[in-house]
């Protein structure tokens, strides 16, 4: 459930004020629980909203509201923790060494620093790309071959049994 808009559409659409946000994302959050879902990212034109619901079971310190009262829903942003590991360079972000093969990473993986978690190809050249640090695969964030840029985020690590986090 995402909308794509072009540059002209600014034109045609005013950005939306904070009050149409906040009840735009009131209404997603009553979606979510209707039918049950635990994410949910919705954009149109310059907006961009991204919806995660609470795990449950612990974790509350890594929760804060940002929107509610006492007769509406309440939104929890989850602040996401963890390292995350950036694109070095412009370029084709792919997960696996050649189309068909199994990625390099997947959720759940324990990385190594310095082990290979993607290659990224910039004019013609394929470049290993190697993980910073030690850590578990809790996000993967780029799309295989999809255009990167530098500093894009590629995954997120748990690094957290490390000591490092």
């Amino acid at each position: 459930m995402a909308a794509r808009s072009t540059p002209d559409d600014s034109a045609d659409n005013p950005k939306p004020s904070l009050q149409e946000v906040t009840d735009a994302v009131r209404t997603l959050v009553e979606v979510m629980r209707g039918h049950g879902l635990t994410e949910l990212d919705v954009s149109s034109g310059s907006v961009e909203i991204r919806l995660r619901a609470p795990k449950s079971g612990g974790g509350a310190k890594a929760h804060r509201e940002v929107l509610g009262s006492a007769d509406a829903p309440s939104l929890l942003v989850q602040e996401t923790p963890g390292h995350v590991v950036t694109a070095p360079m412009i370029g084709t972000f792919y997960a696996s060494p050649s189309p068909g093969e199994l990625p390099y990473v997947r959720l759940g993986d324990l990385v190594t620093a310095g082990q290979t978690i993607g290659i990224i190809e910039a004019m013609k050249i394929m470049n290993e790309i190697v993980a910073d640090r030690t850590g578990t695969v809790t996000e993967i964030m780029a799309i295989n071959a999809e255009a990167v840029e530098y500093g894009s985020p590629l995954l997120r690590l748990d690094t957290t049994q490390d000591g490092d986090e």
